[in-house]
């Protein structure tokens, strides 16, 4: 996917200024995103070697890895990884600040 198809791809999901994205349809949008660019692997067979045991190492090695990958490509992982990231904080926040005022409901 190039850079234009992605930038097409975000505000044809969440309009020009992300005024329609919220924590739910995020989520929704990068896991259709994930399994598109895993479709074509999805009956091949997964070989998991993974050295890394922590989650700090899983997230150094990532950073390392996209800044030897091809421009609009490390460009699509870090936004779509920085997009996650802000929309979950603020899922949290939410459920915090919304917790209060529903109680414990169950």
């Amino acid at each position: 996917m190039t850079i234009e198809e992605f930038r097409a791809a975000i505000k044809r999901e969440f309009g020009n200024n992300l005024e329609h994205a919220t924590p739910a349809n995020v989520r929704h949008f990068l896991d259709e995103m994930s399994m598109r660019v895993l479709q074509d692997r999805l009956f091949q067979r997964f070989e998991l070697s993974e050295s890394k045991t922590t989650y700090e190492e899983i997230l150094r090695d990532f950073f390392v890895r996209v800044l030897d990958r091809p421009k609009d490509e490390a460009v699509i992982l870090l936004w779509t990884m920085a997009f996650e990231l802000a929309f979950s904080m603020l899922e949290v926040d939410l459920a915090e600040r919304l917790g209060g005022l529903f109680g414990d409901m169950e």
